[in-house]
């Protein structure tokens, strides 16, 4: 005589509290999957690419939930308790708001800047003798076998961060040659002393390491630069056109190596959501049952 109803249609039917599996599952796997949708939407390159279209995709998801929440609004007026639509609609807000804000996250610290290096050029034979004018539209550089870093003329510059930098230079016979003009440094944070030319940053101490990953980040490029500056004065350098690199064995792999992570960062997120939705149902289905 009664027809099987969903959890949509259960909500206008006033009828005792008991458990249901269908509900369960549904609250335990539609939130968790809409998190996973928002989240995996704004890591992906698809954002970098076309970020007008990622964020119309976002609001048409939080379209849906609003009118998620206009349903469990008027399903709250009928009924004086507590249902799983109104629990539904809760936490596929919070699947929403968690998307969106550890999705940012996790583009801006994996997706973009493998994106940015990507789009640049790759330079497989530099010299260290090149100006940095040569090299602007480069993303990865490969110096060859004889470059090395002068770690006697490293400088450090202090501003809360410690901004290291070492002059690229060519090598022979185990000795730094000197150059008319040092354009290209490796860098790195609070990996060096202040008063002393010790310069422990990136690949510094491998003897394969003969390539760079460009910094990109243009508020460090200017405090590296300050750190250059006092380096010329310091040693009687010239530094025309710095251009400043994390000095690394393999640059392409250390690029890769933000995609890699992008991925790492997301599978945490969606287990970890998974884990958090599975104890919200548990909760709901204790305070349901009481009820």
């Amino acid at each position: 005589m009664f027809k099987r109803h969903t959890i949509f249609q259960r909500t206008l039917v006033r009828a005792p509290m008991r458990l249901d599996v269908l509900p369960v599952f549904q609250c335990l796997f539609l939130p968790w999957l809409y998190f996973c949708g928002i989240y995996a939407l704004l890591s992906c390159e698809l954002h970098f690419y076309r970020a007008t279209l990622t964020y119309t995709l976002v609001a048409l998801a939080a379209l849906l939930l609003a009118a998620l929440g206009w349903m469990s609004l008027r399903s709250a007026k009928s009924f004086q308790e507590p249902s799983w639509f109104s629990f539904l609609f809760v936490t596929m807000a919070v699947a929403w708001l968690l998307g969106v804000v550890f999705g940012n996250l996790n583009f801006a610290a994996t997706t973009q800047p493998y994106c940015q290096y990507a789009n640049l050029d790759i330079l497989p034979e530099v010299s260290p003798s090149w100006t940095g004018e040569e090299v602007m539209s480069s993303g990865r550089a490969f110096f060859g076998k004889t470059s090395v870093l002068d770690i006697r003329r490293s400088m450090a510059f202090k501003n809360i961060e410690t901004y290291c930098v070492a002059p690229i230079s060519s090598g022979a016979f185990g000795a730094v040659l000197p150059l008319e003009n040092y354009d290209f440094w490796a860098v790195g944070l609070n990996c060096c002393s202040l008063n002393t030319a010790d310069f422990r940053c990136g690949e510094y101490d491998n003897p394969n390491a003969h390539s760079g990953l460009r910094v990109l980040d243009d508020e460090q490029r200017s405090f590296f630069r300050l750190a250059v500056e006092q380096a010329e004065a310091a040693y009687s350098l010239k530094a025309k056109h710095p251009v400043f690199f994390y000095w690394v064995q393999d640059a392409t792999a250390e690029m890769d190596s933000f995609r890699n992570d992008g991925y790492k960062y997301y599978l945490i997120g969606v287990l970890s959501h998974f884990a958090w939705q599975m104890l919200c149902v548990l909760l709901a289905v204790a305070a349901f049952s009481k009820g």
